[in-house]
């Protein structure tokens, strides 16, 4: 799907999220960037794409991605997703 749409968000979205389910986090990690250049407000993508990133080791990168996450929602109205990701944050 992703190569005859490649900025299909649904379809990279769910690439990120079989790599993850499966353990294979640093392809996880990738396709959650590549979402997140394409469409920085998919708050979704911040939530997951962090918890991956504490997955395979990378707190500063998780810490990271889920203040930048906060940033985002807030700007946008998205509070269930703010509030996760504050949640996450607080737990690291």
């Amino acid at each position: 799907m992703l190569l005859a749409r490649p900025d299909d968000k649904l379809a990279r979205y769910g690439l990120a999220m079989e790599y993850k389910t499966g353990g294979l986090y640093r392809e996880a990690i990738e396709q959650f960037r590549e979402l997140l250049a394409a469409h920085p407000t998919y708050a979704a993508a911040y939530f997951h794409g962090g918890q991956t990133l504490e997955k395979a080791g990378r707190i500063e990168e998780a810490r990271s991605m889920y203040q930048k996450g906060i940033e985002v929602t807030e700007r946008t109205g998205d509070s269930h997703t703010q509030a996760e990701l504050q949640a996450a944050l607080d737990i690291l």
